[in-house]
């Protein structure tokens, strides 16, 4: 497993993640630094504290707590000493970094025109690590694909934050792209592959070049606002299936339908539980009621226990299954 991201944090820090068993290293999800507070990892869905000689403990008195330093430190490591140039990150309260890595940032805001202009005096941060996992999708894929049509089936996936989603679309896209399809006797070719990537988590792009495997017939349109990407995509790189992340606003279900009535398969997530839930969301409750989406894919998870539920657009249960949690939603 490379371990380059350690490489984010200060020395401080890293030395006592350092010290954590191999298995632990593998499992890890998120960092979370808070000022003067204990250091806080997640694994599994479980949260433990580390204490000042690298052991995990419950009790938070006994926890390492990252000072100012520390938190200015690991500032200057993800902005790479520009934090001038960061202006937009943190307008919306996080940084994304080579390899998909999300940092979440909490401080104090400062409005203009009753609106985030940016954060400063930030002393909260959490690191949530992306994990590539080749084989997340082998399950579901072959349930949204329309064997006689060979075509991809419009599926919305739903989870809370942290479930997989990320995951689980980023061996979508690679799949798709590549013609393997999962757990099913399908042979078809690769399909075109678009992915609007506004927080460059799904490809882990690095100056435009996915550091993840999304597949060869792949297009990345990175750091652009969901709406606007797909409608880029649709008019630039014809793509057979358009994949996207935690969709929620007017602009993104509209640029949705748009690409549904364009002939392009689209794959998207969303934050929820249900169905139901998405009927709540002023901003996407038109496409579930008029069954946009012919496929919805439920995730949770119960700790190291991952499961998912699959609805067809009638809402009629397909199928459910769970196992071993395969990772959790890398920065979602």
């Amino acid at each position: 497993m490379s371990i380059n991201w350690l490489e984010l944090f200060p020395e401080n820090v890293k030395q006592l993640l350092l010290r954590l068993p191999k298995n632990m290293m593998e499992g890890l999800e998120e960092v979370r630094i808070r000022e003067g507070r204990p250091l806080e990892i997640n694994m599994g869905g479980k949260f433990h504290f580390v204490s000042r000689s690298g052991d995990l403990v419950m009790r938070s008195e006994k926890a390492y707590k990252p000072t100012r330093e520390d938190g200015h430190r690991l500032l200057d490591l993800i902005s790479n000493h520009s934090l001038y140039t960061m202006e937009e990150e943190l307008r919306k309260g996080f940084i994304t970094i080579p390899g998909g890595h999300r940092i979440g940032l909490t401080g104090r805001t400062v409005l203009s025109g009753g609106k985030v202009e940016h954060i400063r005096d930030i002393s909260g941060f959490n690191v949530r690590i992306a994990k590539e996992i080749k084989g997340a999708a082998d399950e579901i894929l072959p349930y949204l694909l329309d064997t006689k049509k060979k075509k991809v089936l419009h599926t919305l996936i739903l989870s809370p934050p942290q479930h997989g989603k990320t995951t689980l679309i980023r061996d979508i896209a690679r799949q798709i792209s590549s013609g393997t399809w999962g757990k099913s006797n399908i042979r078809w070719p690769g399909m075109k592959v678009g992915i609007v990537d506004e927080r460059s988590e799904i490809a882990g792009c690095q100056r435009g070049v996915p550091g993840f495997d999304v597949g060869p017939r792949t297009d990345v349109m990175d750091a652009c606002p969901k709406a606007e990407g797909m409608m880029m995509l649709l008019r630039s790189m014809s793509p057979d299936v358009l994949i996207v992340d935690e969709i929620g606003r007017p602009e993104d279900a509209e640029a949705l339908t748009e690409a549904l009535h364009a002939g392009v398969s689209v794959i998207a997530t969303a934050h929820g539980s249900s169905v139901q839930d998405m009927r709540g969301r002023p901003a996407l409750a038109g496409l579930v009621n008029h069954r946009m989406f012919e496929m919805y894919v439920m995730l949770a998870r119960n700790g190291d226990t991952r499961s998912f539920r699959i609805q067809d657009g009638g809402q009629r249960t397909l199928q459910t299954a769970g196992g071993s949690c395969q990772g959790g939603d890398d920065i979602a």
